[in-house]
């Protein structure tokens, strides 16, 4: 019988990669799913939950959360709705050589969730990280459990200079962050075309980082903005182009500025966007001789925002705040970006109420944790 003992230790120690390995599979579904089912048994009865906002205790406590955020409660269904959850990577859950500890779990993703409450309907978005403490439990048939969780936003939780990385701040912190996201917006411009759509990696503290499809255009070189959306807009007629415009302005004063309209991006799980063939066939000839169709592979693009018409000082000012905000939070410019300014108008031209414009500035592959 004492034989036994090391036996079934040795057994439980070589299960316990694929139990880790089914934990994480159990972690992306329920992301995938917004925990319905969330699969209890994975969970320890005292699990733990802290997050920039509310701290909880119990297995119990964790479900009803996730479940009012889902609008699965009768509170929830008055408060929220089309909350969701994208899941960008699952990290960690090394195990130690004695199989006696395993280190933390990490998950990185953007959450969302409309507030229906309110009349405007805002919606509010975060992104960041959770940090799962999983112990072995050889005992039970999952072979692990989750015993903690503590989750950082990426608007609140990055420490200034330090890299990326996370610290704590006080709840007063957070719930501004929240309540700044329901005021509602005024009289904004109109949107001038459908927007190329694109996935939120990071709602930062002052900027934000998007995943964009690989994408194809028709670019134009301009000397003044009017004349170049005049001439793509008379050229992409009946070719329903996307917003936004994307002028790119190098730092020499004496160099071309382009200006580029989407036409075409890539579907899920493709990298290459469908051809473009009218603007194909009528680009470079005649009159057309200085319009170019381009491909703009896909690309993780850091962003902010500014709501003044894109006048040169304005465009210039976000730029360099969107650099210093990159530096600050230990993200990395693509090389050759800091020779030329890029930004983005969703509007027409001459639009009435609050504007929409951005500065993009794609990050280096491998200067970011996406």
């Amino acid at each position: 019988a004492s034989a036994s003992v090391p036996a079934a230790a040795a057994a439980a120690a070589a299960s316990l990669p694929e139990s880790v390995d089914r934990l994480k599979k159990v972690l992306e579904r329920e992301y995938t799913s917004f925990f319905d089912p969330m699969r209890k048994e994975y969970y320890a009865p005292g699990v733990t939950f802290e997050d920039p906002m509310i701290a909880l205790n119990g297995v119990d406590a964790y479900q009803g959360n996730v479940d009012m955020l889902a609008s699965r409660t009768l509170l929830g269904k008055v408060l929220f709705k089309d909350a969701g959850i994208v899941l960008h990577k699952v990290a960690g859950g090394e195990i130690s050589d004695d199989g006696s500890e395993i280190t933390d779990i990490v998950t990185r993703w953007t959450l969302r969730m409309t507030v229906k409450a309110l009349p405007w309907s805002p919606t509010a978005r975060f992104s960041g990280v959770s940090i799962y403490k999983v112990r072995p439990t050889p005992e039970l048939n999952v072979g692990v459990q989750i015993v903690g969780q503590t989750d950082y936003w990426d608007s609140v939780n990055i420490a200034p200079d330090s890299g990326g990385e996370y610290v704590g701040v006080d709840k007063g912190t957070a719930i501004s962050d929240f309540l700044d996201q329901l005021k509602p917006g005024g009289f904004t411009a109109a949107t001038a075309a459908p927007e190329l759509p694109y996935q939120l990696l990071r709602r930062g503290d002052g900027y934000e980082v998007r995943q964009y499809p690989a994408y194809t255009g028709v670019k134009i070189p301009y000397n003044r903005r009017d004349e170049g959306f005049g001439s793509l807009g008379a050229f992409t007629r009946g070719m329903n182009p996307l917003a936004p415009a994307v002028m790119e302005v190098e730092k020499s004063d004496v160099s071309d500025k382009y200006m580029l309209w989407p036409l075409t991006f890539a579907p899920p799980g493709s990298s290459d966007p469908p051809a473009a063939t009218d603007a194909s066939e009528k680009a470079g000839e005649g009159q057309w001789r200085t319009v170019s169709v381009a491909t703009v592979p896909t690309s993780v693009v850091a962003v902010r925002e500014f709501s003044d018409a894109s006048m040169e000082p304005v465009v210039r000012k976000a730029d360099r705040e969107l650099r210093g905000f990159l530096k600050r939070d230990g993200l990395e410019p693509a090389d050759g970006t800091g020779d030329l300014v890029r930004f983005a108008q969703y509007d027409a031209i001459f639009s009435m109420g609050k504007r929409r414009g951005e500065v993009w500035i794609d990050l280096k592959v491998g200067g970011h944790p996406w």
